[in-house]
């Protein structure tokens, strides 16, 4: 297991991925490690005075006030496509196919540099790469532990029960869940039950949980709710740095 790193998935694809790997990102940066994105593959990029934006990665990188260099911003996301679809879809269109050897080369140029790197997939563990080759593939190249990000009601269960079990199925290393309301409403008996299924059924820890955000801007408001949850524990996390604070200071010391 690759322990400089951590690759976040999700159950489906808007469960709240960039969201997780934000929090995450800006915890360990306010504990003093060094931790920085990737987002190997995006599609539905957007263009900016001649520039391919990844929207995800762009994110993150704005959130924790990092400006990568060029040759940084290329190794965080070496894939990026316009159309909005799936990465074989995507590849297939731009008629540039999808090289593992390119992702793992730019993921140890990172982590030859940085502390810790998160890793976001596109999609789910099954989301196909090209003819032959899905998510699940790119995360046994990488070799590092996965966290799982599934939504908390009705039908959480079977999406993420199928896709522990993929994971376990390739031989990947299970880091954790973190569940993230999608939609607004209160947490009822649903989803309270499902997130005691999920670590009971799929034996694996639920680090913590992400409120319902209505907007970007939203996010550092409501960290506070939530930021008790989170259990970064080695060997999957870090332990440099010894400042414990809470996600809305550590945001807040972000963009200070």
């Amino acid at each position: 297991m690759n322990s400089s790193g951590l690759f976040i998935t999700g159950t489906d694809t808007g469960v709240g991925k960039t969201a997780v790997t934000t929090a995450l990102l800006a915890l360990l940066r306010a504990r003093g490690v060094d931790a920085v994105p990737m987002k190997p593959i995006q599609t539905g990029c957007l263009k900016r005075g001649g520039e391919v934006v990844a929207p995800d990665l762009d994110h993150c990188l704005r959130s924790i006030r990092f400006t990568p260099t060029v040759a940084e911003a290329e190794w965080m996301c070496p894939y990026r496509f316009v159309p909005a679809c799936s990465p074989h879809l995507a590849a297939r269109i731009a008629r540039r196919p999808i090289q593992l050897r390119r992702i793992r080369a730019a993921f140890r140029q990172l982590a030859a540099r940085h502390d810790f790197v998160l890793v976001e997939g596109a999609g789910g563990v099954l989301v196909p790469l090209d003819e032959r080759r899905t998510m699940v593939d790119l995360m046994r190249t990488l070799g590092l532990p996965v966290l799982v990000v599934a939504r908390p009601g009705l039908g959480t269960l079977n999406h993420t029960l199928l896709t522990l079990a993929a994971l376990r199925a390739a031989g990947l290393t299970i880091a954790g869940v973190v569940v993230v309301a999608t939609e607004r409403g209160r947490r009822g008996r649903i989803e309270r039950d499902n997130l005691a299924s999920i670590a009971r059924l799929g034996r694996v820890p639920v680090l913590g949980r992400l409120p319902f955000i209505a907007a970007k801007k939203d996010f550092r408001a409501t960290a506070e709710r939530f930021s008790r949850d989170w259990k970064l524990q080695p060997p999957v996390f870090p332990t440099l740095g010894r400042t414990r604070v809470t996600l809305a200071q550590a945001l807040a010391n972000a963009r200070a």
